[in-house]
Parts: C-alpha cells; structure tokens; sequence
C-alpha cells in the first residue's frame, strides 16, 4: 500500500500556523509535498528566515503527518516566502487596504474598553487578569495596550517576543494565550524611554495598532485605555464606535467620583457602559475572618448607580474584586492571578467576572448603526 497524497493534504489542513492561527494549507505555506514510499517529505514556506515558531510549525507538521496510514517517517523542509508571497499573504488576510477590521459588517468581536478616572485603581492589572481568565475559559482574546504613555500589559503577561513584522502586517506576540499589542515593542531605546507625543500621534499610533496589526478572528479585545477622559479615550470611541467602556475604581469615595466622570463621557461619545468593577474592595481579616474595608466601601455601587440616573443606561457593578498582594506580584511576574491562584477570592471574582462579560450576547443593543432618528 502506498501513502494517500489525499490523507497528507487532509493531515496537513490540521496544523494550524501558531501566529497566524490559520491552517498552514490555507495561508499557503505548503510549497510541496513529496511521497517516497513510507516516507513524506514536506516543503513548508516560513514567513520570514528568522520565524520565531519555526520549531513549532515543523512539530506540527510531523505530528499530523505521521499519523496518517503507512507512513513511516516525516521530513520537513524549510523555505522563504518572497516579498510577493508576503504580500498576497498579507492581502488574504487584511484584504487589499489598510482598514480596521472590528467594524466590518458582521463582525462579531466584543471590544471593552477598560477606562478609571485616575491612575492607582488597578486597571491594568484587572485588564490583564480578565484577558488571561477568558483565554483559559477558550476565547480568542487580544490586548491593545492603548496606555501609550504608560504601557505595562506586556510585562503583566510575560511577553518578551517582539512583535513579527511580515511586509506592512504586524503579528503581535502572545502571553498565556492572549495577543498583545503594546507601544513597549516600538521603543528603540528601551523601556525606560518616555513617549513624548501630542494628542494627533496618539491618535494614528491607535489607529495603526487596529488596522496594521493582524489580530485573527477575536472573540474579545481588551483595551487598557490610560486614567482619564483624554485623547485616547476619545480617540477609542471614533475609531471602535462598537467598543463598550468597563469603568475600574477602588471603594474609595474619593476614587469613586472621579471614575463616575470618565462613565458620564460615554453619552458624548454614543457608547455604552458595560459595567462597573470595584478593585481593592474588602477582604477577610487573616485572623478572625471580619472583613477589613481598607479602601473605603461601597465606591463601586456608587459609581453604577450614578452612571445608571445620569446616562439614560442601566449600569451594573460586575463584581468586586478584594485586595489580594498576589495580584501586584503576579503582574510584576508576568503570572496572572486567575491561572497561578485561581482558588484565592481575587482570582475568583476576576474569573467570575470574565465568565460574564465573554459570554454577553452580541446583538443590535448598543450598537452604533450610523442613523438618525426622525423626530418630527
């Protein structure tokens, strides 16, 4: 009996490119295909010389082919995509013009947009933790970090990789199976850098960061917006008119009223509050059990209702979070609380949460349909 050529297709339409998150047949990267008795040769186009998961496409490869009948031994050859290969790839995939594919008709990403009325509160590191627990829950899940000034979410997640540029499309790196886009990647002197730019760069580097960068076919991005209701915020609600705005703030009275202002934008900007989380909130005394209200309390549900009497929009509190220090080290170690502890109480309402906001319904509700109502 020899091999099936048809069998080796079929095998190979199984091995999914680890960037790209497409099978290898479809994106065009089998060159050849050559059957020797038991043994099957195949050729495999890389997309640069220097592809970082070069290692795992050719494991790949011979563990899907190996498996097919009567194979008896799998050798992978390497070759490189030419500049016209690259671009004909970047064509399937983005299409032939740069535009932000989150608002092509039908597209069905949920975007949030995480946003505080100041620094302190935590975002980040709530941004980074839900990330983390929708991708373990088995959702395609990408990170902007739109904090261009104050970029922290690759740290957060472990990424060292630079993004992978394949001709004018950048693939961003991954970390505990989340896709990350980060200013940090672009800096040539380090991360130590400062990012001095006015509120137009801001803007096209967001704009760049959503229509250069192939994100694959998302079910949710999450996108670290910095404190405030500044150039970005607004920069967000134009480019992403579907995106939902989660507001974080902390028990405190004080933290509480500021964030309640970033919420009170959304009106201005025709977008919805997804919902309110209340970070640092009060967790068991280690010794007798009794919660202790170090930041205050009561901060979140103050933030949901105001927002809810004052933006013609039912805001609910998503949940609570309570103060934990392994969530600041687990985001200093690149180690997400929600996957190193995900028994403590932090990592559970993070996880809770994740579970709520990945598994919204995506209808017409909230979206921006481009009319005007007739009033007359």
């Amino acid at each position: 009996m020899s091999v099936s050529r048809e069998a080796v297709d079929a095998a190979l339409a199984t091995v999914i490119d680890p960037e790209i998150r497409r099978p290898i047949t479809e994106v065009d990267m089998v060159k050849d295909v050559k059957i020797d008795g038991g043994t099957v040769t195949v050729s495999v186009y890389l997309t640069i010389a220097a592809c970082p998961m070069q290692d795992k496409i050719v494991g790949g490869v011979k563990d899907a082919v190996s498996k097919v009948r009567d194979v008896t031994a799998v050798e992978v050859e390497l070759d490189v995509m030419s500049p016209e290969q690259r671009t004909a790839l970047r064509e399937k995939l983005q299409g032939p013009t740069k535009e932000i594919r989150f608002n092509q008709p039908g597209n069905l990403t949920r975007i949030y947009a995480i946003a505080s009325g100041k620094g302190g509160v935590g975002k980040s590191s709530v941004t980074t933790n839900l990330a983390a627990a929708m991708a373990a829950q088995g959702l395609a899940v990408g990170i902007l970090d739109a904090d261009i000034y104050g970029h922290s979410i690759p740290d957060m997640l472990g990424i060292t990789e630079a993004p992978l540029k394949v001709e004018n499309m950048i693939m961003p790196p991954q970390g505990h199976e989340v896709r990350v886009m980060s200013m940090l990647a672009l800096k040539p002197q380090g991360r130590h850098e400062p990012v001095a730019m006015r509120g137009p760069m801001l803007h096209r580097y967001l704009e760049s960061f959503l229509s250069e960068v192939w994100w694959g076919d998302l079910d949710v991005l999450l996108l670290d917006l910095p404190p405030g209701t500044g150039d970005i915020a607004i920069s967000t609600a134009h480019l992403l008119p579907q995106s939902e705005l989660i507001i974080v703030t902390t028990p405190q009275a004080a933290a509480a009223d500021v964030a309640v202002r970033a919420g009170m934008l959304a009106p201005q900007l025709k977008q919805r509050v997804a919902g309110v989380i209340e970070n640092m909130s009060a967790f068991a005394c280690p010794h007798c059990g009794e919660p202790i209200d170090m930041f205050g309390a009561g901060g979140g549900q103050m933030v949901a209702e105001t927002l809810t009497k004052n933006i013609s929009q039912e805001v609910s509190l998503l949940g609570k979070i309570p103060f934990d220090p392994k969530l600041r080290s687990g985001g200093d170690n690149g180690q997400p609380i929600v996957l190193s502890d995900p028994d403590l109480p932090a990592a559970k309402a993070l996880i809770e949460i994740a579970s709520k906001l990945g598994t919204r319904p995506r209808g017409l509700v909230g979206m921006n349909l481009g009319v005007t109502p007739n009033r007359n």
